[in-house]
């Protein structure tokens, strides 16, 4: 076997091109997925989430998109060559072999798996339903031109396994924080897909920045005012006051600027307002953590 392969340069190579392939680099996918976890976790556990429970929950989150991210490139390998913004990323530009990056995702998932196994029995069953959404997204756009609520569907489940690992139950609540994570992706996600549009209608990749067309601001405004009225319930019915309602009305001033942003379909300043979504999902935290608090 070749020495360099045993060589710091290698290695240290090797560990590079998979951190770019898991999108350290970029930790807004992190943010976006973390948000409404720690949203359920705060409301199922009354604003006391056992520590434990929240510190799995915050690695499974890193560790699961992660793969989320290489088995995305994986499956994009073909099309991801023919996209501007996509061309250089590491399986595309042929730093990373295809073969790595599946070897990569099965040891990602079992060790979100290893995380999952220290808690209850419901969660590690709903962990199923996530490592087959986590996989299977990827694939969605090649079949539905609404890949990004799949997406959310994908991001929203760790929503009722917070819930499930903290009260060994799923309430109604825990249903309507879902939703609400399922809107709110596929919100930003759309912003996100409109930077890609036209590469997409090239390759025949679907979208629904696409199957919106023209109306897609006004479809995506709509979108939000029914997360945040889905937000307004689960803070009546898990019993939320003023800070809650305040940090609700802090994201409605974020969609506003979002709105402002990809108002002239700039590709630069859509992608501005899918990143800005980071500040949209913290303010709603930082508002449970001051109603909690006080």
């Amino acid at each position: 076997m070749d020495k360099t392969l045993f060589s710091k340069e290698y290695l240290k190579d090797r560990m590079l091109q998979y951190a770019c392939l898991m999108r350290f680099h970029r930790p807004i996918g992190i943010f976006l997925l973390l948000w409404p976890a720690l949203w359920a976790l705060w409301i199922a556990g009354d604003g006391r989430p056992d520590g434990k429970v929240v510190l799995i929950f915050v690695l499974g989150v890193i560790l699961m998109r992660a793969a989320g991210c290489v088995i995305n490139d994986y499956a994009d390998r073909e099309f991801d060559p023919h996209v501007e913004r996509t061309r250089d990323r590491p399986i595309a530009a042929g730093r990373v072999s295809p073969k790595e990056a599946l070897i990569l995702f099965a040891a990602l998932c079992l060790l979100a798996f290893l995380l999952v196994l220290q808690l209850n029995g419901l969660t590690i069953a709903l962990s199923f339903v996530a490592l087959f959404l986590a996989a299977s997204y990827p694939f969605t756009k090649r079949i539905t031109q609404l890949p990004q609520a799949y997406l959310g569907i994908a991001f929203g489940w760790a929503v009722p396994m917070a819930f499930a690992a903290l009260t060994g139950k799923v309430p109604g609540v825990a249903w309507g924080i879902f939703l609400a994570t399922v809107l709110w992706a596929l919100a930003y996600d759309t912003m996100y897909a409109m930077v890609d549009r036209e590469d997409d209608l090239k390759i025949g990749v679907k979208s629904t920045a696409i199957l919106f067309g023209r109306y897609d601001r006004w479809i995506i405004a709509g979108i939000q005012a029914a997360m945040l009225l889905v937000l307004m319930w689960v803070g009546r019915i898990a019993g939320l006051g003023g800070w809650y309602f305040l940090g609700l009305s802090a994201a409605a001033g974020f969609a506003v600027y979002q709105q402002y942003l990809i108002a002239g379909r700039e590709k630069a300043k859509c992608f501005r307002a899918f990143l800005n979504n980071h500040w949209f999902g913290a303010v709603i935290f930082l508002g449970l953590l001051l109603d909690y608090w006080f």
